[in-house]
């Protein structure tokens, strides 16, 4: 089972931590990536990080978002700074079907349920 967290409310420019953590498995061997779903829009890719540290992430996001990943712990983080508006949504981690990380929704096999995170103007 996947669990996200560390959403909250955020003035624009700000910043938050998103932790994804598994408990039961482990994903070390796996590639996580990060989607995330606004209101009445389509999820979206915004990073993954393949099982040897990889990264990948959507342009709207680069120089603002750091993935990383905790192998001891079985925890992949997301570091989001300069927040804007437009970051708010609910963010899920995934954890992908290979040791890649991909920016299909339909290469990841596991899903966490998700954590808000709104950023106000």
């Amino acid at each position: 089972q996947l669990q996200a967290s560390g959403g909250g409310l955020v003035q624009a420019g700000g910043s938050l931590s998103l932790s994804c953590t598994a408990s039961g498995r482990t994903f070390s061997n796996n590639g996580v990536g990060w989607f995330r779903q606004a209101p009445g829009e389509e999820r979206e890719f915004v990073a993954s990080i393949s099982w040897k540290s990889d990264r990948d992430y959507v342009d709207s996001v680069k120089g603002r978002f750091t993935i990383s990943r905790d192998i001891a712990k079985n925890t992949v983080y997301l570091k989001m700074s300069s927040l804007k508006p437009e970051d708010t949504a609910v963010y899920h981690c995934a954890v992908n079907r290979s040791p890649y990380g991909s920016r299909g929704y339909n290469s990841y096999k596991y899903w966490g349920q998700g954590t808000q995170v709104t950023v106000s103007s």
